[in-house]
């Protein structure tokens, strides 16, 4: 899934309907790609890894608007989940 096809499915979770805020989602996908991958999991090309970084994307979206800045329990267990199927030569 490439970068574009990201956008769009963060734009359905987030229920944007404009292209006002695309460039500021296009970097939100990068940072969150980035922060996964400092946590030790390659981001391979499946859909798991794609929509965890959707789902970090949108964690980070709204937790600029939150006064609770905490990462949401499915994303951290999504990460986890990710990464010790990594480590333990799972899918």
């Amino acid at each position: 899934m490439d970068n574009e096809e990201r956008k769009k499915i963060l734009k359905c979770d987030l229920q944007l309907l404009t292209d006002a805020h695309d460039e500021y989602l296009g970097r939100l996908l990068e940072m969150g790609a980035a922060a996964i991958e400092r946590e030790g999991i390659r981001l391979e090309d499946n859909i798991e890894c794609d929509m965890a970084v959707v789902h970090y994307a949108a964690y980070l979206f709204r937790k600029r608007a939150s006064d609770n800045a905490a990462m949401p329990r499915f994303l951290r267990y999504e990460l986890n989940n990710l990464l010790f199927a990594q480590k333990g030569g799972g899918k």
